[in-house]
């Protein structure tokens, strides 16, 4: 084909190119097995030179569905989200299906415009975070006759099926652990709760486990915007200032927990023993700091390859009887060299 040539190539320019028939190419892109080895390597290779893209959505019109799994997550800007991605192509990577990702910025409004698009291409599937939408994403989701798997999250009612953690047991287990480690002067530092359903359940697990020993949270600040170790360090230093005798610090993430932590090092603080900190997330970016972060692991890869196992199985076989799968995974806490060993 000449540069000057711009026509939309068509499984005819597939079929001279391999000198066999349309149908012949048709079937080989469809990875029917009625066909050899031979034929099916000459086909592909043709395709390959000549740049050619098989029209999924007018080789879906007959199925109604194409080879994509809508993911919808609020964002890719902090550490978590792209681990559960990487979970996801795991799996989907061994199948025909491939992902295709939105972004909501934990705003419901965008979470309607992002799905209402997605579901509009009839995908095989969709993963999506959490399971506080609107009451439009709830009805969209359930109308949509598609597997749907929610994910991070199994505090709640699902659409359909789900695979995460309990953050409520997460902010318990956390509570607990800074309690048998004899703090009791503790301070909370994370996001802006109303747009963050999940730290908002870690907040309430952490807030009911330290109420039933008796213990307040002593200090508390909530900040919109990504989880930057600038942030973690400028909200450290003006949670000690106003108060002054705290002994554990507690951040919604491991990002913003680093900033304090760095913070706290270089202001010469005996850690962990006159000042305590933890964080949430288990990010192994953080391994190479000066001291070992205390956390809990969020299950994250593992939630990515669990919930595209539900879709993958369902699309290689619908003829199955589909019940919703509720899977709840166990965050794993790490005390690290930030919390007192009991």
């Amino acid at each position: 084909m000449s540069p000057n040539d711009r026509h939309p190539l068509t499984l005819r320019d597939v079929s001279e190119a391999a000198g066999v028939s349309e149908m012949t190419v048709s079937r080989v892109l469809r990875n029917k097995r009625d066909v050899s080895e031979a034929t099916r390597a000459r086909v592909l290779e043709a395709a390959r030179r000549l740049g050619y893209v098989p029209n999924k959505i007018a080789g879906a019109l007959a199925s109604q569905r194409v080879n994509l799994v809508a993911v919808i997550i609020p964002s890719m800007s902090n550490m978590v989200f792209p681990e559960v991605m990487t979970g996801i192509s795991q799996v989907l990577d061994d199948t025909g299906l491939q992902p295709v990702v939105g972004l909501t910025g934990y705003r419901p409004e965008k979470e309607e415009k992002v799905l209402y698009e997605m579901l509009s291409w009839r995908p095989a599937g969709v993963i999506i975070a959490g399971l506080e939408h609107s009451e439009a994403s709830r009805a969209m989701l359930a109308a949509s006759g598609i597997p749907v798997v929610e994910i991070m999250d199994v505090d709640g009612t699902p659409v359909d099926s789900v695979v995460g953690i309990s953050h409520r047991r997460a902010g318990q287990q956390m509570a607990q652990a800074i309690i048998r480690a004899g703090y009791r002067r503790i301070g909370f530092m994370g996001t802006k709760m109303p747009l963050d359903h999940r730290a908002r359940k870690r907040f309430e697990g952490f807030t009911e486990a330290l109420a039933k020993s008796g213990i307040e949270v002593a200090d508390q600040e909530f900040y919109s915007g990504g989880s930057a170790l600038a942030k973690g360090r400028e909200m450290t230093a003006e949670m000690l200032a106003r108060t002054p005798d705290l002994d554990f610090l507690y951040y919604s993430n491991d990002m913003i927990g680093a900033g304090g932590l760095l913070y706290l090092l270089e202001h010469g603080a005996d850690i962990p023993g006159t000042i305590g900190l933890a964080g949430f997330n288990g990010v192994e970016l953080l391994e190479g700091l000066p001291r070992r972060l205390a956390t809990m692991d969020a299950c994250r890869l593992e939630i990515g390859r669990r919930a595209a196992e539900i879709i993958a199985a369902h699309v290689a076989h619908p003829e199955a009887p589909r019940a919703p799968v509720r899977i709840a995974l166990e965050p794993r806490l790490t005390l690290g060299e930030t919390l007192r060993t009991p």
